[in-house]
C-alpha cells in the first residue's frame, strides 16, 4: 500500500508530539514554557490531544503507510492564529512567564506550521507527499500555502522545487525566518 495522507486522531499523540518538537525546537520551548525537548513534548502532546491550538490533532494530517505512520503536517489558516495561540499564552501566563507569542501565520494564507518526516523513513520523498497534500488542501480553501523556514534549513530546496516564493523575513523564539508562499493552485 503507498503512503496516504490521513487526518490525525488524539491517538496519534505519542508519534507526532516528539517530531513536531524535533522539528520545532526553540518555538516549542517557547510555546510551553519549557527548556528540554523531553519536556515540551510532553505538553506539546497534551495540547496536540486537545482542539482549539495551533499544534491540535484536528490541525494535523498524518503521513501513514502500511498502518506505521512516517510524518505529518500541521496546518491551519493564518487568520486563526491568534485564537489558536491563546491556549499557550494561557499556560504562559499560569506558569508566570511572558505570554507574548510571536506571529507566524499571515491573515490571507493557510499556515503550514510544521512538515516533519519520521527520520527512518527520510529520503524517500515522503516530504513531497506531505506538501503536495497541503497545497491541495490549500487550493481547496482558494488560498496560498504559507511556511517559515529557518535561514539555513536545507529543506528550503524541498519548497523552492515546490513553488514557494521568499516573501519577506521575521524573527521568531530568537530566530530568523524566511516567510515563504505557494499561490494558491500553483
Amino acid at each position: 500500500m503507498p503512503p496516504h495522507l490521513r487526518p490525525a486522531a488524539p491517538a496519534d499523540a505519542s508519534f507526532a508530539a516528539p517530531l513536531i518538537q524535533a522539528t520545532i525546537g526553540a518555538i516549542g520551548h517557547t510555546l510551553t514554557g519549557e527548556r528540554r525537548d523531553e519536556a515540551a513534548a510532553e505538553v506539546l502532546a497534551d495540547f496536540f490531544r486537545q482542539p482549539g491550538n495551533r499544534l491540535s490533532f484536528r490541525n494535523t494530517l498524518i503521513l501513514d503507510e502500511a498502518g506505521k505512520s512516517l510524518g505529518l503536517a500541521v496546518l491551519y489558516p493564518g487568520a486563526e492564529a491568534q485564537a489558536l495561540d491563546e491556549p499557550f499564552r494561557a499556560r504562559l501566563h499560569t506558569l508566570g512567564l511572558p505570554d507574548r507569542i510571536d506571529p507566524e501565520a499571515m491573515p490571507g494564507e493557510l499556515y503550514l506550521d510544521t512538515l516533519a518526516v519520521a527520520p527512518q523513513a527520510r529520503g524517500r520523498g515522503l516530504g513531497s507527499v506531505l506538501l503536495d497534500g497541503c497545497a491541495e488542501r490549500a487550493a481547496a480553501l482558494g488560498l496560498p500555502l504559507g511556511l517559515l523556514v529557518e535561514e539555513g534549513n536545507p529543506a528550503a530546496r524541498l519548497y523552492a522545487r515546490h513553488g514557494f516564493l521568499p516573501v519577506g523575513t521575521r524573527e521568531v523564539a530568537g530566530h530568523r525566518y524566511t516567510h515563504l508562499t505557494r499561490p494558491a493552485g500553483a
